[in-house]
């Protein structure tokens, strides 16, 4: 019934329980260990215990017993007694003090002690304590250790990490004179100090103040080295037990620190956290298939990027972590790696000006410490000679790339168009087929990205330096003067939507029976009718043919097109047709009379300036261009989008027919690298269908749990310890108060009043005579609301947001970077809103 074990034996964790197993492992690596044995338990239900007194004991374990004591103490030292269950001292749950110890025991009392520690099972902290650490509430009785008795000078406990900051960088040591389990028992305060890396002591607190330290310096360097050393034998961070005794340091336990997963390291590596615009193409959860899609591509077309303005070939190499960092994805969310994007924009020349720029074109409404970008520039005077001779040359290439643009935006398209050509339809191609047409287009698009990614560059210089024209050459300090000048450029794709829903509705609006079926009917029956109206149905389907994948969340390859699920688009065409068919269509100013209304001020107050003039509609000019061009471009980035969601879709079929998915669109919940492994032969998995059972039971749970703010930081491992919400001077919208005014961005002049209209979801969402759309964001798939709007209010977003170029080119009076907006504004409350200025006056209450 009874096993008696030593140093000597192999070690075993059924056998000697969690305390005594790390004893076996620490004497066999020769840490300074007293000497010690184990006792494993009767294989009997503890409630069936005798008491220590009666406990039957046979003579033989007995007589063996007090021999291997003798040997432990042959100086007749007295014993610890502690128990040592399987689950105590582990990873998971540490039972520290839950069960019973003794100290100071004879060898004639062993015995009657060991059972005393089986009795404590039964105890209510303990039967508590496995409760609140989901472990079994019927556990099988410990082993007990046995170990020497150190007369200890000075004793106690010490962290290879701190428990407290959860800095794994610093150890803890915690003195007492004499035993240490005064100190593990809370009996006596202790003496603490905290140990950095490197053997430098950098905090002190004395038990009592005055006193005399228990401990010296190197006392105190030795045993936190000492629990390091048991870190890097056990592989994590440790909790000892140690004693001084007549000069020499004896380890008396190790186990696993168990809390600090609930902490992220401070002196881990600092990320900061921003979905800013990304939230716009990005929102909500993701699934892998799509956050795999977009890191590829940001790595990539940033590495581009920088080569297309004369960095070094080897030092876009030599940062390829950075790149490979951009975006992050924490808890199902994505967001920019705020870091990595500085240092992209270090490897620049111009830093200082250039992350003005950057940060608007990003949306960020909130800078970087200065703390934190004085890491990315050097202030030094041949530093900024350096930088100086790089822009130099940065700006040659750059004079030469604005040069070749506009053919290397013409060859683009040509190229683009030739990779979507297909061979044959997807739903026709074997599986190497569909993979074979991925990386046929990886190779002509994604790695030949450079006419977008200049025009963007060029787009937020122009944008930038425009508006720096205006407020200080036309006095435009609100930016009135800068959107009215970019209304109505002319042959913005993003806008051709609303203008065909448009034509649509007037098609639609001379028959009520028509539009009571755009509006109530099923897609079917609206397909149907639609065949005795072939104008309409003629519009119809070229729409589809051309804005098909323009959907909501047209970035997020789950996102069903308007192929799977037209009725959006049909409800809005009804909504519209009947306000038309009612006398209700939306009046609102020409963005062709705005611009020119804009463009009149300006030659005003540059009247008689004939270079300043000069130079202003350059800006102008080459500002409309480029952001027309980097919106139309955009467009084509949605069409690579829509022809890889059907790729990978038709991927899903396959593996769905031979059974490696239960259903075609599992495969969203697989990375990009996954789906193309299994097909190649590259997979380190190959069941998909337990990897997918997996991430959608984890996704689920991310998208019922609160989100992450907008804007956060972590330290060390991202998803350890860090809680993913913003400073304490951030509120969330839900937290915010109510307020009757607001202050965002002006993006398209005009003043309206009428009742707000909240909308989360613009699926089935219906804009009525005369209200103001209210949104947190939007994408290109909210086009479908527009026209219906007589003002659109949006509470994320910048002047380059996708709102805010549409509603300027429809000439929507618009707000965006509004922020507060849903937690002060409900769907009918009477609003006043101001395009130019960016102001918003809630005038009246719905529930008022």
């Amino acid at each position: 019934m009874f096993e008696l074990l030593t140093a000597r034996d192999e070690p075993s964790l059924p056998r000697m329980g969690g305390k005594g197993f790390a004893l076996a492992r620490l004497s066999a690596a020769g840490f300074p260990v007293p000497a010690w044995l184990a006792v494993s338990p009767p294989k009997v239900d503890a409630k069936a215990l005798t008491p220590p007194e009666s406990f039957s004991w046979p003579d033989e374990f007995l007589q063996r017993l007090q021999v291997e004591l003798a040997k432990l103490a042959p100086a007749g030292d007295r014993f610890a007694v502690r128990s040592s269950a399987v689950d105590e001292d582990g990873a998971r749950s540490s039972f520290a003090g839950q069960l019973e110890s003794f100290l100071e025991v004879t060898s004639d009392d062993v015995p009657r002690y060991i059972v005393k520690v089986w009795e404590s099972v039964l105890s209510e902290r303990v039967q508590v304590y496995r409760r609140e650490q989901g472990l079994a509430e019927a556990p099988r009785l410990p082993a007990v250790v046995v170990q020497r008795m150190v007369p200890a000078e000075s004793a106690g406990v010490a962290f290879s990490a701190d428990v407290v900051s959860g800095s794994w960088s610093t150890a803890v040591v915690s003195a007492v004179r004499g035993l240490g389990e005064q100190l593990v028992s809370g009996e006596s305060d202790a003496d603490t100090w905290r140990v950095r890396r490197g053997g430098e002591v950098v905090d002190y607190q004395p038990a009592q103040t005055g006193g005399e330290p228990i401990l010296g310096d190197q006392h105190v360097r030795t045993v936190a080295d000492l629990a390091r050393r048991c870190e890097r034998f056990f592989g994590g961070p440790q909790d000892i037990e140690w004693a001084w005794a007549d000069g020499e340091l004896y380890l008396l336990q190790s186990r696993p620190i168990t809390t600090l997963h609930q902490l992220a390291d401070p002196d881990g590596e600092l990320r900061i956290w921003d979905n800013s615009n990304i939230a716009e193409s990005y929102g909500g959860v993701t699934t892998p298939l799509t956050f795999s899609f977009a890191h590829t591509i940001y790595e990539e077309v940033y590495q581009q990027f920088c080569l297309i303005l004369h960095v070094r070939r080897e030092v876009v190499e030599a940062n390829h972590p950075v790149f490979q960092s951009m975006l992050g994805l924490v808890r199902g969310r994505v967001y920019y790696n705020l870091m990595s994007w500085y240092h992209v924009l270090a490897l620049l020349p111009g830093f200082r000006l250039n992350r003005r720029f950057m940060e608007q074109m990003m949306g960020v409404k909130e800078g970087m410490p200065e703390s934190v970008l004085a890491q990315f520039q050097d202030d030094r005077l041949g530093a900024r000679l350096k930088d100086g001779f790089r822009l130099a040359w940065a700006l040659v290439g750059l004079a030469k790339a604005q040069l070749m643009l506009p053919r290397m935006i013409r060859q683009f398209y040509q190229e683009f168009n030739d990779a979507l050509t297909l061979t044959a339809p997807l739903e026709q191609m074997r599986a190497d087929e569909l993979t074979g047409h991925f990386h046929h287009l990886e190779c002509r698009l994604l790695s030949r990205w450079n006419a977008p990614l200049v025009n963007d560059f060029f787009a937020m210089i122009y944008f930038g330096v425009l508006r720096a024209l205006t407020k200080k050459w036309c006095d435009d300090e609100d930016g009135t003067l800068q959107n009215g000048l970019l209304c109505g450029t002319g042959n913005i794709v993003s806008a051709e939507p609303a203008r065909r829903i448009h034509e649509m509705a007037q098609v639609a609006s001379a028959k009520p029976e028509f539009i009571a079926c755009l509006s109530t009917g099923s897609a079917r029956d609206i397909e149907v009718a639609m065949q005795a109206l072939p104008d309409f149905e003629k519009l119809y389907q070229a729409y589809l043919e051309r804005f098909a994948d323009r959907c909501l969340n047209e970035l997020k390859l789950e996102s069903p097109t308007l192929r799977d699920d037209p009725l959006p688009l049909l409800r809005s065409v009804g909504a519209l047709a009947r306000r038309i068919h009612e006398g209700h269509a939306v009046e609102r100013a020409s963005e062709n009379k705005l611009q020119a209304e804009t463009e009149a001020v300006v030659e005003e107050r540059l009247s008689g300036k004939r270079l300043r003039r000069a130079l202003f509609h350059y800006v102008l000019g080459q500002a409309q261009q480029r952001v027309r061009d980097r919106e139309n471009l955009r467009f084509e980035r949605t069409r690579l989008f829509g022809r890889i969601r059907a790729v990978f879709l038709e991927l899903g079929k396959r593996f769905a027919a031979v059974h490696a998915l239960d259903e075609p669109r599992d495969v969203l919940y697989l990375e990009i690298s996954e789906v193309l492994g299994f097909v190649e032969g590259t997979a380190t998995t190959t069941d998909l269908a337990g990897l997918v059972a997996l991430r959608k039971a984890e996704f689920a749970h991310f998208a019922a749990e609160p989100p992450p703010a907008d804007r956060f930081e972590t330290r060390g491992l991202v998803s350890v310890g860090n809680t993913f919400q913003g400073a304490a001077k951030s509120q969330s919208q839900t937290d915010r108060p109510a307020v009757d005014s607001l202050k965002g961005i002006g993006c398209c002049p005009g003043v309206v009043r009428g009742r707000a209209r909240v909308v989360l979801n613009p699926a089935g969402a219906e804009i009525q005579p005369g209200e103001i759309l209210v949104a947190e964001q939007t994408d290109p798939g909210w086009i479908t609301l527009f026209p219906g709007a007589s003002g659109v209010l949006v509470e994320r977003g910048s002047l380059l947001s996708h709102s805010a170029i549409v509603s300027r080119e429809l000439g929507i009076p618009a707000v965006v970077s509004l922020q507060g907006l849903l937690a002060s504004v409900k769907t009918g409350d009477e609003l006043e809103m101001d395009g130019a200025a960016g102001t918003v006056r809630i005038l009246e209450r719905a529930h008022e």
